[in-house]
């Protein structure tokens, strides 16, 4: 009998290429002309893993997000990864948007990824395992297939597959 191969998919963040992407956009807030004294600001909790995005008004906010955006981007991070609130209104005219960082897969959308793989008959089982799904077959090509139709998939959030062997 063959092997069992196997892969997990998993959804992670490198929570130091969000804070060098962070001080980049820091940097460049406080040199560039038309943000430099407007009074926006941005913060990373790293513990709580949020972003949060401070500025006088919703129209600079979306100028701070954009120019975070551009630097998590350059870092490598997927967009789809930062989760940003509803603008909220902060002390005086200002506005405070928050972004969380979504790491690891929820029990929701590991069962969406479990539904999917199982309704396209491939032989593969699918395991739930904490945040991450362990997909094993006996047939390397079956699991190139397996990622190929996850990859085509949109799930709301990145996903990396690792582990694979």
């Amino acid at each position: 009998m063959a092997k069992e191969c196997s892969f997990d998919i998993v959804s992670t963040i490198d929570l130091q290429e969000v804070d060098n992407a962070y001080q980049q956009a820091k940097k460049e807030i406080a040199q560039r002309y038309d943000l430099k004294d407007s009074g926006a600001s941005i913060a990373f909790d790293k513990a709580g893993k949020t972003l949060t995005v401070s500025a006088p008004a919703d129209f600079v906010a979306r100028q701070v997000i954009d120019v975070l955006s551009s630097k998590l981007i350059k870092r490598g991070i997927d967009l789809g990864s930062v989760k940003w609130g509803d603008p909220q209104a902060a002390t005086g005219q200002s506005v405070r948007v928050v972004g969380s960082l979504v790491e690891g897969i929820d029990k929701e959308c590991a069962g969406t990824i479990n539904k999917d793989i199982k309704a396209q008959k491939f032989k593969a089982k699918v395991q739930i395992e904490g945040d991450k799904l362990r997909v094993s077959s006996p047939s390397r090509d079956t699991l190139q297939e397996v990622i190929a139709f996850v990859k085509g998939n949109d799930y709301g959030q990145p996903l990396q597959f690792t582990n694979y062997r």
